[in-house]
Formats: structure tokens, sequence, C-alpha cells
């Protein structure tokens, strides 16, 4: 999923920042609220800190195109050098719909060139403690000012001042209401601060993180490899590297959505959707274009076109896909029907409804389904493609029994017209907060598997841990409920690489270097994992054996090398309570004697038995025990 975005900062502000000699590390400090500021803004005082504020949000969602729509500072360095960005701001209680801006792709003025960076899911990170590191990650959440490190979450990886050219020009402009900057800093390069630090603008005291590991290149194949599902990957530029040595499904991030290709009207831009069918192509991957119909990231355009000359609108839309990739596989056909429906609610009029696209009544309207405008939509997709496998797909769908039941409903009305093929649930981290072993989200699963029999694909995971063990287990939770399920027929992360959608929240799984996370290499160990086998075996016991006599040992066997196997236990038996399995071990005793000695001779009992090889349990096989 992409959350709605919203502008928190626009209006055209030039600010010259005075500086005095500074301390080596010293950062530079810019206020937001000291520039003059245009009508776009408000300025107001909260929590001690003087902030600035968008009104509204920027048209579209998009990057200032105008003066106005820009905040552009002239900062003078006190010498050359590296340098990394940081800010200062308050997320509103909208969380993901409260948080996204945009900084130029490094210095100078950006206005209308479209060299902009977004920064989007910042409602999760950051610092406030004063003795705290700033680094990447972070705790802090919303309502709280806290700092945040901007360098190695997007834009440039260096803001780099030369020699003769101390004061350079950098622009910021925002997407969303509801967030609250108090300033930015620039700090030195392989410095590190503390909130303190930036705060105050002292000298550098902060802690600075563990080295990332060595360079690594994988060396392939993708890991679901040979396997009956597959293990796929949104792509995008960020996403590109070492794709095809992890992954074997490609579905585009961006690059398929209406806004991204056809922005303005009848001129298409098809580079990333180009880019992520070409990767599938080069490598005979699965791809699955995402997505015809959405509530959001829809050309600004359409919005406020009659409904029929909108319907002529969708059908050019899907014309041109189908004439540019006539063999696609998948189609997410709907996008969060929902939660982000194609509607303008509570847009006044003459503003932007944030890229809605405004078309629900032109695909129908509730009508007498209470859901034409989706029947429509898989329909036009039916009618344009008709050999692909078509899908609905949504988010917080089997973490939710109301949102389950109300889904199959839906896909309930396009199956008994056969429109829909597939069904899709996001699986995003904020929905996957079940403790294990997430006994709602499995039932919910189950339910929309046997209520549709379909097959379910999970479309958009990801799993945060700015901390290596919490990402860990959060895989370990989480990644097999989805992947063992019988109904699941594939996976698709919704990246794995910094520049992830939530790198913030740190789901990626991969550094730039390529080196790998701890969840990303048990990923790999888990999936090419083969089951543990236990052998079928067969003993004998005498009628009158005392407790705790060995009966026999359990075994099995494993295609893995080096399995250590675990976790023995008894899933059924026929024996009640008289014999006991150790579960490090296997080994099989006497643990109620009298029980035994009231058994007739010759009596066949039956054990199934299973074991852990340390990524899964094995299926249940039989131990017959003939009392003698």
């Amino acid at each position: 999923m992409s959350m709605d975005f919203r502008a928190f900062l626009g209006a055209f502000v030039i600010l010259a920042v005075p500086l005095t000699a500074a301390a080596q590390t010293e950062p530079i400090v810019v206020e937001a609220e000291s520039a003059s500021i245009g009508s776009a803004y408000s300025v107001g005082a909260t929590e001690g800190a003087t902030y600035v504020t968008i009104v509204n949000d920027s048209p579209g969602f998009g990057p200032p195109a105008t003066a106005d729509g820009a905040l552009t500072y002239s900062v003078t360095f006190p010498a050359a050098g590296n340098y990394d960005l940081y800010a200062r701001f308050r997320v509103g209680p909208g969380g993901g719909s409260d948080d996204s801006f945009y900084v130029g792709n490094g210095f100078g003025n950006k206005v209308g060139t479209g060299e902009w960076v977004l920064l989007n899911q910042v409602d999760g990170g950051g610092f406030t403690a004063p003795a705290d590191t700033v680094r990447n990650g972070g705790p802090a959440t919303t309502n709280v000012f806290k700092w945040f490190r901007i360098t190695g979450f997007a834009g440039p990886a260096t803001w780099t001042v030369p020699a003769g050219n101390l004061t350079q020009t950098f622009s910021v402009g925002g997407r969303e209401t509801g967030n609250f900057i108090d300033k930015f800093a620039f700090g030195r390069q392989g410095s590190w601060y503390t909130v303190n630090n930036l705060d105050t603008g002292s000298a550098a005291t902060g802690t600075p993180p563990p080295p990332p590991p060595p360079p690594y290149t994988p060396p392939g194949p993708p890991i679901a490899t040979g396997k009956s599902k597959y293990l796929g990957s949104a792509h995008s530029p960020a996403q590109t590297p070492n794709f095809a040595a992890y992954w074997n499904q490609v579905t585009p991030e961006n690059g398929g959505k209406w806004a991204s290709v056809e922005g303005t009207r009848d001129v298409m831009n098809w580079t990333q959707a180009d880019a992520a069918y070409q990767m599938a192509r080069t490598n005979g991957f699965k791809f699955k274009w995402h997505v015809l119909f959405w509530g959001n990231q829809q050309p600004e355009w359409l919005q406020n076109l009659p409904p029929a000359e909108q319907l002529e609108e969708i059908r050019e839309w899907l014309a041109a896909i189908a004439e540019r990739y006539p063999d696609l596989e998948q189609i997410e056909v709907v996008n969060e029907p929902l939660h982000d429906p194609p509607l303008a609610v509570n847009t006044p009029p003459g503003q932007s409804c944030g890229g809605c696209g405004n078309y629900y009544e032109a695909l129908g309207g509730a009508g007498a389904t209470g859901w034409d405008w989706i029947v429509t939509a898989f329909t036009l997709a039916r009618e344009y493609f008709p050999n692909a496998k078509l899908m609905l797909n949504d988010y917080s769908i089997v973490n939710d029994r109301n949102a389950t039941e109300t889904y199959v409903g839906i896909i309930k009305l396009l199956k008994a017209r056969r429109l829909i093929d597939h069904v899709g649930i996001q699986g995003h981290a904020f929905s996957t907060t079940e403790a294990a072993p997430m006994p709602n989200l499995r039932a919910n699963l189950d339910y929309l598997a046997s209520k549709t029999w379909l097959p379910i694909y999970v479309t958009e995971l990801d799993i945060d841990g700015n901390d290596d063990p919490v990402q860990l287990a959060g895989y370990q939770k989480i990644f097999p409920v989805f992947w063992e399920h019988p109904a699941v027929r594939g996976i698709t992360l919704w990246g794995y690489r910094p520049g992830h959608w939530r790198t913030a929240q740190g789901a990626w799984l991969t550094y730039e270097n390529g080196a790998e996370r701890p969840a990303m290499q048990w990923l790999q160990r888990y999936v090419q994992n083969h089951r543990a086998e236990v052998s079928f075996q067969w003993f004998s016991v005498p009628k009158k054996a005392a407790e705790g006599t060995v009966v026999g040992t359990a075994t099995a066997t494993d295609a893995d090398p080096g399995t250590t196997f675990s976790q023995w236990q008894t899933e059924y038996s026929s024996a009640g309570g008289i014999f006991a399995i150790d579960p490090d071990t296997g080994r099989i005793t006497v643990s109620d004697a009298a029980a035994l000695r009231a058994v007739r001779k010759g009596t066949p009992l039956l054990l199934s038995v299973s074991v852990w090889d340390g990524y899964q349990r094995s299926n249940p096989n039989l131990v017959l025990i003939l009392v003698r």
C-alpha cells in the first residue's frame, strides 16, 4: 500500500542565515520560523517551539512546481566539506497522513526542476531524549517534536559544500498538513549529534553506530526457486540492485499508478513500469500490475471531468496498458476499496482531493449492490485483459474480522459474475502486530480462504525493526503464518533496501552495500528449507515394563545438511498417557506402568510424532508400539 500524502510546508521563503566562526563539529541550525512567511503558511507555538506549518495540502501532493510551493534557504557554511541533514518537526495525530514532505535532491533552488526527493512515513522514527544520538530510525512517533536524520533515509548520501562556494541554497517542499516544522540542521559528516547538540548548536558528542557489515553480492538464484509459490518484491530505482538474485516476481512500486504514468493528460511516462516489466521478462519472473483503480495517486486533471468523460479516459488508460503490456499475468484491478475509494470526500469546491481521481460515480457508485463501482471496474478489466488473473487488494483485512467479512462480500459479488481470480491482502507491518501465534489473523485468513475458494496473495509485506533482533523475531513470527498457509500462493515484499517506504521503521533487509541483515539471512534459509520427515518405526514393550523403561527413539531425516532436531512431540496417541517422548532426543519411555499392565498382550499402540528442524515442524508420522 502507499499511504495518503499531504503537505507540511509550501510557500517561497528566502532566509539568510548569519553565521559566526563555529567549532569544527558544531551544527549549522536554521530556524524555519525565522523567515518571512507567506499566506500558504501559518506560524504557531506549542511545547516550547515556534513552528511553521502549511495551511492546505500541496496540489496533487506533488513536489513544488512554482516558487509559492517551495521553502528555499540560503545557508552559509563555516567551511567546505561534507554534511548530513537533520530536521526537527512534530507529526500530528494523523500519523501517515500528517508526515510527508520533500527536500531538494542536493543543493540548489529546485523550483520547477523536478529534482525533489520524497520523505514519507516519518511518523515513526526520530529522537527526543537529550542524550540520544540522532541516527536513522529511532523510537519517537507522533504528537511530539523530534529530531530526525534525513541523510541515510532519503535524498543525497552527502551534502557537499565546495571550497570557494560556502553559501548554498537548500530547498524544501511539502505535501501534508499536520506536520509542524521547527528547524533544520546540517552536521559534519562523520560526526554524530545528540538531541541536545542539535537543540543547542553545540559540538558533536554523540556515539557513532557500529560499522555496517562488509559489502556483499548475493549469488542467486532467487530465494523461492523451485517452490510452489513465488516470493517477489516491489520494483523501483531504489529497489533494483541485486533484485534478480533474491526475487522471482515483480510488481512496480509506483510506476504502474495512473498519476505516475499520465500525470499530464495524454502524456505518458512508462519509464518505471517498463523497467519493472523488463526485469520480469528478462529473467522469466511473474509480473503483476499495480494498479488500475485506486483513490490515491490518480491524475489531478481527472478529478473534475464530467463522469462520461472520466469513463472515456478510464477506457483510454486501460487500452494503453493493454497495448503496451499484452501478456500481463496478474493485475490488481481495485486497490484499497474499503479504505481509499476514488471518491472526493469533504473536498471544498475548487480544491484538490489529493489525487483521489473522483471517478467513483463514473464507475457506477454504490448502485444496487453497494459496490457497483467495483463490479464495473472488474468488468472493464476483464474486457481489456481477458487472459490476466484479476485481483482485489486492500490492507488491514485479516487482522480485522469485520473487514474480512466485508471483503468476502465484495469478492462473492465479483465471483458470481466470474470477474475475479485472485485475492490480495497487503500485509503491512501495522496490520501484523498481534502477538504470536497470531490466532485472530490465522482464523481470519482461514475464513477468507474457506469463504472465497480463491488463491490468496500477500501483496505488500513489510516487517519493521530498526534493531536486528526485533526484525528477525518479527519475520519468524509473521512470515511462516502466510507462507505455510495452503491458500497463499505467493508473497510480495514491498521493498527490501534503504529507500523502502518504511525505511524509518527499519523494514529494509539489506544495507546499501548489499550486506544482509539477520532477517534476510533467516528468510533465505527458511524458504529454502526442506521439511524434515519423521521415520515410520515399530517397537515393542513388555506388558510389565516399569516406568522409565526406554521403548525406543524416534528418528527423522532431513535433506538439509547439519540439521539439529528438537521439540519432538506427540500429536496423537491411542495409548493415552502410557508413553512419553523426550522433546530434546525423541526417546520414548513408559510413563504410566499401571495403565500399560491393563493393556492386553498383542495390542498395537499408536503414536503420531513430529519434530522441529529449526525452521519448520515436520508432518507427523506413526510410531507403532506392540505390547508383548
